[in-house]
């Protein structure tokens, strides 16, 4: 595990001053240890990025197409480690690992597909004006910096990874230092395929590591997905370098259930949105706004579904959820626990970490949640679920929008004219209509307010890595 990055096609053992211990949550034990890179390799890293972009970005579409392609096939062979691996580094259930994979291989067979479709580089724009002629070309916008959470590792980088290599960028991929090793199955992908050295380069690292990319002059654009201030630190780095950003960031988002809607899937629905992962998504609809007529048949059954919940080690047991991915979530949320003690809020269901080996906590249920609560208001990215009761659709709307974040929502209702009448008044990126967080590469992922800046998945994603230019030629 020394030789933990990959940078100009060869791995090598990190020179920085951190040591990564990689952790098995169910057990809070590590089992691997690796050296961070330090300043200078992230340079060597950004330097072959840039050294490799001339040749990469004029390859045809066909060529980074059967890498891209490559890489799905590849991620299938490696299937059975990778889902053991995000079982005993994320903490994450069987069934979850596996869709996570199944995600990032859709993602590099899509992009593969859409880089076959990009139009030549060159597209004639007519004029109104007569005596000149126009053209249009889609280019890669250079080397990125690619920062990916803990918390979807394996996905978040396919994500970015993907597209990027679709639009003709090269790349310098930080992981999270919590969850360090998956992301190196890219860099054994790429010798495999003989990807070009350079185009692809990891660095694992700390916050050093990660401010030594985010601040390098080298990169043409950054790419990172992760908590706000982390967020707002690379916002800044761009913006000293003036140059793009995508950020993918917060969310507190609602799950609105009408009256009319079944009691026992809206409970599904719920419950999903919240435990899924162990609630550590960006995504979690952790605000539940249930209105008066359902409230008192809905709160119950929700409450009796999260404490049925197997709560577990997957790697020993058939469990429903996992642990918290690391030490510091689970402080975090049992912190939360303890002002909600202090507040006097109502706990339905659980309200406390598991007293077991591992870094576990309960599923979460508080009813009648004020408004101004920190439990309501921040984003807590772990199996909490604060409920509020709504009279009318003008009052669950604004309670929604009531926030700072704007993510996604969900909306439950028998009536579907009605909910998507809701849909369209929530102010956020992604919404769904009675069902689980079903998430397709074809559609758009982001959001509005805190939760960020532009678009991934779908043509949005490929197109944040591409730069337009205009040619423009007198006639005469």
């Amino acid at each position: 595990m020394t030789t933990s990055h990959y940078i100009a096609g060869r791995w090598v053992e990190g020179q920085g001053s951190d040591c990564i211990s990689v952790n098995d949550p169910a057990l809070g034990q590590p089992f691997a240890e690796l050296k961070a890179a330090s300043v200078a390799q992230v340079d060597q890293a950004v330097t072959a990025a840039r050294g490799a972009l001339p040749a990469w970005k004029n390859t045809s579409a066909s060529e980074r197409a059967a890498y891209l392609r490559g890489f799905a096939e590849q991620l299938g062979q490696r299937r059975e480690a990778l889902i053991t691996l995000q079982m005993r580094n994320n903490g994450k259930p069987r069934h979850e690992a596996e869709i996570d994979l199944d995600d990032a291989i859709a993602t590099f067979g899509y992009y593969a597909e859409l880089a076959e479709q990009l139009p030549s580089k060159n597209r004639d724009v007519p004029l109104a004006a007569p005596g000149f002629s126009a053209r249009t070309r889609l280019e890669p916008v250079g080397v990125v910096g690619l920062i990916v959470p803990w918390n979807f590792p394996l996905v978040t980088s396919a994500w970015k990874l993907a597209p990027a290599l679709a639009a003709g960028c090269t790349v310098v991929l930080k992981p999270s230092e919590v969850t360090p090793l998956i992301e190196q199955a890219y860099g054994q992908i790429a010798d495999a395929l003989g990807l070009p050295p350079g185009v692809l380069n990891i660095v694992n690292g700390k916050a050093e590591t990660g401010a030594a990319l985010s601040n390098h002059n080298g990169l043409d654009k950054l790419s990172f997905t992760g908590s706000n201030s982390v967020g707002s630190q690379v916002m800044r780095s761009a913006s000293a370098q003036c140059r793009p950003v995508t950020l993918e960031l917060g969310g507190k988002s609602a799950i609105v259930v009408f009256d009319d809607c079944d009691v026992g899937q809206a409970v599904e629905w719920i419950v999903a949105g919240i435990t899924w992962n162990a609630g550590q998504m960006c995504s979690a609809t952790s605000r539940l706004l249930v209105q008066d007529g359902i409230a008192d048949a809905l709160l119950p059954r929700l409450q009796a579904a999260l404490e049925q919940l197997r709560v577990g080690n997957p790697l020993t047991e058939e469990v429903d959820m996992g642990p918290l991915t690391s030490q510091a979530q689970w402080l975090k949320v049992a912190g939360y626990f303890a002002t909600a003690r202090e507040e006097g809020q109502q706990c339905l269901a659980g309200g406390k970490a598991l007293d077991r080996e591992g870094w576990f906590v309960s599923p979460t249920l508080y009813a009648d949640v004020p408004k101004d609560s920190r439990l309501w208001t921040e984003e807590i990215f772990g199996p909490v679920l604060c409920a509020r009761r709504f009279a009318t659709e003008e009052q669950a709307i604004a309670e929604a929008n009531d926030s700072r974040f704007g993510l996604v929502a969900t909306v439950c209702s028998a009536d579907l004219e009605r909910a998507e009448r809701v849909a369209d008044a929530l102010e956020v990126g992604h919404v769904w209509i009675n069902s689980v967080q079903a998430v397709f590469v074809e559609t758009s992922w982001g959001g509005t307010k805190g939760s960020g800046i532009g678009r991934e998945l779908g043509p949005w994603g490929l197109s944040a890595y591409q730069s337009v230019k205009h040619v423009t030629r007198c006639l005469g």
